[in-house]
């Protein structure tokens, strides 16, 4: 019962209605009440004088006087009607529930009635708490309002189940809870006391033990009071109009407003609308039923969402932790093969130098022998074994210059591992879609004929067939790196035209679409030869097919660096966000592919790669006070506090470096320069709320700021005409800046992941301008390769 509580509180004083009344909206209110509310009207608005002008609108549809009263005025605690010279003003104050109160303007006479039910000034309006329509009352005043007895007998039955202790009536000192309630005696009885004052013998055994909640159930109220006509206080409800929908007396029916209206039975209409309330109540109560077991339906997905995730979380693990031993296994075999190739080496040239130590002995013996030889005198005795030493000097000599002092064996070892491979498959490791609800999309075909190369751009169109039923939310446009290499990712979104900026001259690249959706992706188109021009002064070259007069509206990429050895970014779809994908890649087929046949060890460079994206700053979701021009690079704030501005690509992948030249700097501001999360907070300082990682800085120094903690204070400040690089790693997942070319202070944040757009803080006292699509420092990159 205690949900019904607030249908049993007056929406002005917020407690129990006392004596209720009814108003013809049917909402209730308390007498008391009632009259604080009370407005007095000007004359010329009064129900006489509106019925003297000859309007045909009732008291009752009087709503405008509303918009005009007190309740209009917004703070002042005073007001008066405006448009009326002759209206009184009258201080007001709030009640609990928000609805103002107006104290009567002068005492009440003593009368006969009830304080509530006394005079009221003349020309009076109330206005409903709950649904605002006012009415003008009459001579009556509030004794023309019907009183509410059941919703006074509702509100006694629950202050009494509420009050109603539950504790044994008989026991002298603590009171123990009551276990049972004799109806006869009408007493709660603990356990003791039961068996002590109320035997099961004699004339007590013949009565009934109920519940206590039963037992307080069915105490009965006091007599209900008779409900009195309002117009007649004398006479008793008998009958109930059918037109004006309420009870009246014989004495309304005879020479009341009644008279003429069709009336029924007083006991009749009563059962009639208890039933109608029955059958409402019966189809509500299937609603709340319905509700209750859907609630409880969420309740179990909640515990069955924990329990999923634990074990999907074990599962993953499992995955991860079989791929791990899998590259572990692989590379104690790479590792063997390594250890076999060093021992081989080892051996030759161990074996080499054993027989080269042997041939040096038996050299540095013959040299020996023959330099004592030639000391000897005797002539006839040299000449004797001359000829033969110097045979056997030549022969030697001519041993040791057929290669024998040529290594065997290089030092180098002649392996390079090929692990792109598994690279590109760790890369792509994602979750599919473990149920399909649609089959995937059509294969796109290509249109040819829209299709071009101009100078180093080049265009592709394409277009779902005809007769496909399956929708693709977007489409994977692919690019390789005009050599043969890999392809790669340069446009994901919904459009079916894109134009690739930033290609080599004079190079052949090669182009391929896929089309995707919810349940997977599509196949590959065929793949599209383009030929970009020799020079930026060729004419616009084609691929051999036709090509349209008039291009349309295209969607231009940049994805490229002039050495073409990075990878695209993309402002269409979500790119970074996962999707689901039929390519769950075989990463234990990978790792065999290691050194399989045909994928032979070979000496590899590594390079530095850096996603290069162009992008401006987002008018969509910037503060309003951020100003914008320069077709979005360039802006600046109408306000003095610090208002956020975001960049329109998110990145969550490689390496991006944009810079930002501060073009007015005017009173030493402080501007914030950084990354943050797209739900950021756009009033306040970049950095205050914990979406965003930003270094601010003024004219003498900086800090490092995330989640409103200062951090790393550096010297050095920013000027006008000063540069800011802002260099986002994820491949080390780290936030570095640069001031004017140079590293402002250690590496600002670290264990950097997710998806973050560019973002500026800035005040009115500070310009800047946004450059994109530029490679990162010289020294960061050469380090970040040497690491």
């Amino acid at each position: 019962m205690e949900e019904m509580e607030e249908e049993l509180k007056c929406p002005v004083c917020g407690s129990f209605y006392r004596e209720p009344i009814i108003l013809p909206c049917s909402h209730n209110i308390c007498q008391a009440c009632a009259r604080n509310i009370l407005v007095q009207t000007p004359e010329s608005e009064s129900p006489q004088s509106r019925r003297a002008s000859g309007s045909g609108v009732s008291d009752y549809d009087y709503l405008d006087l509303d918009k005009m009263s007190l309740y209009s005025e917004a703070d002042s605690g005073y007001g008066s009607y405006g448009g009326f010279a002759s209206a009184p003003t009258t201080p007001c104050q709030k009640s609990p529930n928000g609805v103002r109160v107006f104290p009567p303007a002068m005492p009440p006479p003593a009368t006969h009635l009830s304080p509530a039910l006394a005079s009221v000034p003349r020309n009076s309006c109330i206005t409903c708490p709950q649904c605002h329509r006012s009415l003008i009352l009459d001579d009556r005043g509030l004794r023309g309002f019907p009183k509410n007895r059941v919703l006074e007998g509702v509100i006694d039955r629950y202050q009494q189940s509420k009050a109603a202790a539950l504790k044994c009536q008989l026991c002298e000192k603590a009171p123990k809870e009551a276990t049972v309630m004799c109806e006869q005696c009408d007493v709660f009885y603990c356990d003791p006391c039961r068996l002590r004052c109320h035997p099961p013998r004699g004339p007590l055994a013949k009565h009934r033990l109920v519940p206590p909640a039963q037992g307080r159930v069915s105490r009965r109220l006091s007599p209900r009071k008779v409900s009195t006509c309002t117009d007649h206080e004398l006479e008793n409800h008998s009958m109930y109009c059918v037109q004006c929908k309420m009870p009246v007396c014989y004495q309304c029916l005879e020479e009341g407003k009644h008279s003429s209206h069709e009336v029924k039975a007083l006991g009749a209409m009563w059962k009639l609308h208890k039933s109608q309330l029955s059958q409402a109540l019966n189809g509500l109560s299937d609603r709340a039923k319905e509700a209750k077991e859907f609630l409880v339906q969420l309740r179990n997905m909640v515990q069955q969402i924990q329990e999923n995730s634990v074990e999907f979380e074990a599962c993953l693990v499992a995955q991860c932790d079989a791929l791990i031993d899998a590259l572990n296994r692989r590379k104690a075999q790479l590792l063997a093969r390594v250890n076999k190739e060093h021992e081989h080496k080892l051996k030759v040239v161990r074996d080499q130098i054993s027989h080269c130590t042997v041939k040096l002995r038996q050299t540095t013996g013959l040299m020996e022998y023959c330099l004592e030889v030639i000391k000897e005198n005797d002539p006839s005795g040299f000449l004797q074994i001359s000829d033969a030493l110097i045979r056997r000097v030549h022969l030697t000599e001519d041993q040791w210059g057929k290669g024998t002092l040529t290594p065997r064996m290089t030092t180098d070892f002649d392996l390079s591992l090929d692990n792109s491979p598994l690279l590109q498959s760790i890369h792509q490791l994602d979750f599919v879609q473990m149920k399909a609800s649609s089959p995937v999309p059509a294969t796109p075909i290509l249109q040819l004929e829209d299709c071009c190369t101009h100078n180093n751009s080049a265009t592709l169109s394409w277009k779902q067939p005809p007769l496909s039923t399956v929708p693709a939310e977007g489409y994977i446009l692919e690019l390789d790196d005009g050599n043969g290499g890999q392809f790669r990712e340069v446009y994901v979104g919904k459009e079916t035209m894109c134009t690739v900026d930033g290609l080599h001259f004079n190079s052949t690249y090669n182009a391929r679409i896929k089309a995707f959706n919810k349940t997977g992706v599509s196949q590959y188109s065929k793949t599209l030869v383009l030929q970009t021009s020799e020079d930026t002064d060729s004419e616009e070259q084609t691929v051999p097919f036709p090509v349209p007069s008039e291009r349309l509206p295209l969607r231009r990429m940049s994805p490229f660096s002039s050495t073409l050895n990075l990878q695209p970014s993309f402002p269409g779809r979500a790119y970074f966000d996962f999707r689901s994908s039929p390519h769950q890649l075989s990463l234990h087929s990978s790792l065999q592919s290691l050194n399989a046949p045909g994928c032979n060890f070979e000496t590899q460079s590594t390079s530095y790669s850096q996603l290069v994206a162009w992008f401006a700053f987002d008018p969509g979701s910037a503060h309003s006070d951020i100003i914008f021009s320069n077709d979005n690079l360039t802006v600046t704030c109408s306000s003095y506090d610090d208002r956020v501005v975001l960049g329109k690509t998110g990145f969550s992948k490689g390496v991006h470096y944009w810079e930002l030249t501060v073009d007015r700097y005017d009173n030493h501001p402080d501007p914030a320069f950084g990354v943050a999360r797209i739900d950021v907070m756009k009033d306040v300082m970049l950095g205050k709320d914990d979406k965003a990682w930003a270094m601010y800085v003024d004219n003498n120094r900086s800090w490092f700021m995330h989640n409103n903690s200062h951090t790393n204070r550096t010297e050095g400040g920013i000027t006008k005409g000063a540069t800011i690089g802002v260099l986002l790693d994820f491949n080390r997942k780290t936030l570095t800046f640069f001031i004017n070319d140079e590293q402002q202070g250690p590496i600002a944040f670290e264990n950097v992941e997710g998806l973050f757009f560019p973002a500026v803080s800035l005040n009115r006292n500070v310009q800047v301008t946004l450059h994109t699509g530029l490679q990162v420092p010289d020294f960061y990159s050469s380090r970040a390769s040497i690491a």
